[in-house]
């Protein structure tokens, strides 16, 4: 067996703690160092002081292997990380030469005259080994602490951390410690709830070894389920854990989505499109661009996705999706009739296979005479159409993500009853 590493990382900035900023950064880093058996035990933000830099790093160090430090290596006044970590492990700190030449190249490069506060950002502890931030202006540090520990300080720009996080930290964090890889592997559910999930595979559940541990992970309509191992030999583990999960896929089948990978729902959806040729585009009322905007985050949705028209009003709905008046008057705007016609539209004006088309009533008052968190999807398939209405929840921003959802799970089943599915 391997030593166990433990890994904390500190935040430093007013900013989070303020809530002025999420703090994306502890998650990346987390599940950078989760990949190569580095268990992260907490996350801490602190201010920008010095008393709260040097409480932060030695109480880390005493649950710790591995301190990482994102924030406060900027040029101004604020910024006291460098100066705090120097006074911390009593080094001078002096110009980098190598540093230097870097800032000064970067800030030509970018037509920027260089000044002192950009001069004061080559000024490095003299006991912290130098490491090249190659994409900004502040270097990162790395200090060597008693019993082998060690403390690396990164910038707290969240692109600048990532590159040197991938290219420089890890390799060296890897080089350093002796880890065992740790393997996941996924079962992506939807329209099942957790409890229920829960209770249909508790005897599975209590037959699992204790080398694998079992963590359920639910969300906006779906629940994930994650099987853990360690084991040096990665792909016997990752053989093991799907054999475990295909023990009880056929109890759970009409739930499963994807094993395997943690792959986005969205993904599976845009996978099964460009496998099987077919193009999409939206018609979205209540969820106002969501739907839209779960595809074009995605790199390559230009292959696949043909657009979407928010139509918010009624007029849009009638003039550009050309959705009957009669239809909504007599049926309503929220209303599977509407939801129909809207898709309808949709796929004719945008020249798509599939067209997918939601209205409802997001909240947080009622409308049409339809409670908060009644939403219609409407589905137009090569001219055939399917429609469902969902009863979902009295909050806003909760109705719109879990129509996203709904509206995805209900094309997803429509494609499975047509025998299209991944090849």
């Amino acid at each position: 067996m391997h030593p166990k590493v433990n890994a904390e990382i500190i935040a430093i900035g007013d900013e989070i703690l303020f809530g002025q900023i999420t703090n994306t950064n502890a998650q990346y880093i987390s599940a950078q160092l989760d990949k190569i058996g580095v268990h992260t035990i907490q996350q801490t933000a602190i201010s920008d002081s010095a008393e709260a830099i040097q409480e932060g790093l030695t109480n880390a160090l005493q649950r710790a292997d591995i301190v990482l430090i994102t924030g406060g290596l900027g040029p101004t006044k604020d910024d006291l990380t460098k100066y705090t970590l120097a006074q911390y492990f009593n080094s001078k700190l002096e110009i980098n030469e190598e540093a230097l030449a870097h800032i000064t190249h970067l800030m030509v490069s970018r037509g920027r005259e260089m000044n002192e506060l950009n001069r004061l950002q080559a000024l490095q502890p003299t006991k912290a080994k130098y490491i090249k931030n190659e994409v900004g202006t502040a270097p990162a540090m790395w200090f060597n602490a008693p019993d082998g520990k060690v403390v690396i300080a990164m910038p707290g720009v969240p692109f600048e951390m990532k590159h040197i996080l991938e290219h420089q930290i890890l390799p060296q964090i890897k080089t350093m410690f002796n880890t065992e890889s740790v393997i996941h592997y996924y079962i992506k559910t939807i329209g099942i709830a957790e409890s229920a999930l829960a209770i249909k595979i508790e005897d599975w559940e209590n037959s699992l070894p204790q080398h694998i541990k079992l963590a359920y992970l639910p969300s906006f309509g779906q629940v994930k389920m994650r099987l853990t191992t360690t084991n040096s030999d990665q792909e016997l583990a990752k053989q093991e854990l799907k054999n475990r999960a295909e023990e009880i896929l056929p109890i759970i089948s009409k739930y499963v989505y994807h094993t395997g990978s943690d792959i986005d729902f969205e993904a599976i959806i845009a996978e099964l499109l460009q496998q099987n040729n077919l193009t999409l585009a939206v018609a979205e009322s209540c969820t106002g661009g969501a739907l839209s905007a779960l595809f074009t985050n995605m790199a390559g949705s230009s292959a696949y996705f043909k657009g979407g028209i928010v139509a918010y009003l009624r007029s849009i709905k009638e003039n550009v999706l050309g959705v009957p008046s009669e239809t909504i008057t007599q049926y309503g705007i929220v209303s599977e009739e509407t939801a129909a016609a809207m898709a309808i539209g949709a796929a004719k004006v945008l020249d798509a296979d599939i067209a997918i088309s939601t209205t409802g009533v997001a909240g947080p008052s009622a409308y049409d005479n339809k409670p908060v968190g009644t939403v219609c999807i409407g589905i137009s398939f090569k001219g055939e159409v399917f429609t469902q209405t969902f009863q979902l929840m009295n909050m806003r921003e909760t109705n719109i993500r879990l129509a996203c959802v709904m509206a995805l799970n209900k094309l997803r089943l429509i494609l499975n009853e047509k025998g299209i599915g991944l090849k």
